[in-house]
């Protein structure tokens, strides 16, 4: 039996793992990477650590099931998307700390770029959104601050990546330089109709195009790794950055199928056809995963703080020692007791898109407990979820009758009951947790022809749990009616000119 090894390098852990022909985990290693802060607003990470985190897991994971590296039949790549890495081709050494997502220091640049016009061209050929989420503000940050970067990208002497793109350089040993369509969508300098790096956006990011790696289908053998790192060459034929693996590893592959993954943030894909869909409520149009030579788009809307906000409550605030604890803490009350959190720790995304909200603890009493604040938190990230999943069904027209999940988060029954309450659909959980790895593991066995097609690896699929809406719509609506009162409360703080 052939088996298909997953990478799938997130925002804060690095995990390989090993699926089989019946699209079955055989076996998981994760290990946790440096999360670095070094200003309010700015996070970043260490490439090197990322490349050895990664490295390291997939070595742990053949050799704890004793599976030979010549049992893959290929590697499938997932990560964090938009995270901004530049390196010298030379040396193979990052010039710079990676530029995470969740980043906000170019604010300023993205609200000039605004006021100057810009936010209508690059909305049309981008489908994103003038905001410093994306890499191309970040990359021209990084050549402006790190001493003659900007004369040595433009003669060619530096290369930029997001994270998969700095992997297969690590794999390969330089030998190939590429990037994927879904990545690459996430750049604002790729014109997502066309499938190339644009000329204007280059000009108007002030982006060289000697930075630039190639652009490649989702699936597809683009190269081998080298024989030394697990143990002989192995194809690399599959990547997708990580939303977009998890649509694909949902099987949402059809106009209308829909999902949430539940991880530091949230990310809401709602695959929409061959068809890019201009978003009226600054939701994102971005290209979807798919099998090679096959063109599709979805909707997306991003939450920049989602699981995160346990995190946060453990390390943060104190109030639980593990990330596990959270569901037993908020089990504990009934509800929140009028308390609405929303963590809004590096600004609002999807549909806010504002960079200047800060965190509110709002509705506080003599009788709130730390257990109120836990459920507070909990019902944030569905609370966000909603705003989403009311954005997509406004763009698109259509009438939902499920949502399917994944993530972490969404392993928490109480988060997802309640989500289920607020959306008034079902939630379908797949029995396996690995769904984003599992579409990157998809993507590259089907290129490696471990499955015929995507028909095939949907019958494989298992599911755990089904979460049907229980909640009365009077409630639904009161609930909703104090997050948006919530939000508005905190939405350009750090402006200091509350709405």
């Amino acid at each position: 039996m052939p088996f298909v090894l997953a990478l799938d390098e997130g925002t804060t852990s690095c995990r390989a793992v090993i699926f089989d022909q019946l699209g079955q985990v055989r076996a998981m290693a994760q290990r946790e990477f440096t999360q670095h802060f070094p200003q309010p607003g700015w996070v970043e990470h260490d490439a090197n650590e990322i490349w050895s985190t990664q490295l390291a897991v997939a070595q742990q994971v053949l050799a704890q099931e004793k599976i030979l590296a010549s049992d893959l039949a290929a590697i499938g790549i997932t990560n964090q998307r938009e995270t901004t890495v530049i390196w010298d081709r030379q040396s193979g050494q990052p010039i710079a700390p990676a530029i995470v997502w969740q980043d906000r220091r170019t604010a300023d640049v993205c609200e000039q770029l605004r006021r100057d016009g810009a936010e209508a061209i690059v909305h049309a050929r981008t489908g994103l959104v003038l905001d410093p989420y994306f890499s191309a503000t970040k990359i021209a940050w990084i050549l402006d601050h790190v001493p003659h970067a900007r004369q040595r990208a433009e003669a060619g002497e530096l290369a930029f990546g997001t994270i998969e793109s700095w992997l297969i350089w690590k794999l390969t040993a330089g030998r190939r330089h590429v990037t994927d369509v879904t990545n690459a969508s996430r750049t604002l300098i790729l014109n997502i109709h066309t499938r190339q790096w644009d000329d204007e956006l280059l000009r108007l990011f002030q982006v060289p195009r000697a930075l630039l790696p190639e652009v490649c289908d989702c699936s597809g053998i683009i190269g081998e790794s080298t024989a030394s790192l697990l143990g002989t060459s192995i194809p690399i034929a599959g990547l997708a950055g990580d939303q977009q693996a998890a649509l694909f590893g949902q099987h949402c592959v059809k106009r209308g199928e829909t999902k949430t993954t539940y991880g530091t943030g949230c990310f809401q894909l709602q695959h929409t056809g061959e068809t890019a869909i201009a978003s009226q409520n600054r939701l994102i149009t971005t290209i979807a995963a798919a099998p090679q030579g096959e063109k599709a788009y979805a909707l997306e809307g991003s939450v920049f703080i989602g699981g995160a906000v346990v995190q946060w409550l453990r390390d943060g605030l104190g109030a639980i020692h593990s990330s596990a604890e959270v569901e037993a803490l908020a089990s504990s009350v009934p509800d929140s007791g009028g308390v609405s959190f929303v963590p809004a720790f590096a600004g609002l995304g999807a549909p806010y898109w504002d960079p200047h909200a800060r965190g509110i603890i709002i509705g506080l009493t003599r009788g709130t407990t730390v257990a109120h604040i836990a459920r507070a938190a909990i019902e944030s990230i569905a609370h966000q979820v909603a705003d989403l999943f009311d954005a997509m069904r406004s763009d698109s027209g259509l009438t939902l009758t499920e949502m399917r999940v994944d993530g972490g988060a969404a392993q928490d029954d109480l988060l997802m009951q309640f989500q289920a309450d607020l959306l008034g659909v079902p939630l379908i959980r797949p029995a396996i947790a690995e769904i984003t790895a599992r579409g990157a593991a998809s993507l590259a066995g089907l290129a490696a022809g471990v499955w015929k097609n995507v028909a095939e690896l949907a019958a494989l699929e298992q599911i755990d749990r089904h979460f049907e809406p229980q909640m009365s719509p009077q409630i639904v609506a009161d609930h909703r009616d104090r997050w948006r009162r919530a939000v508005g409360r905190c939405t350009n703080w750090e402006g200091n000119t509350p709405r």
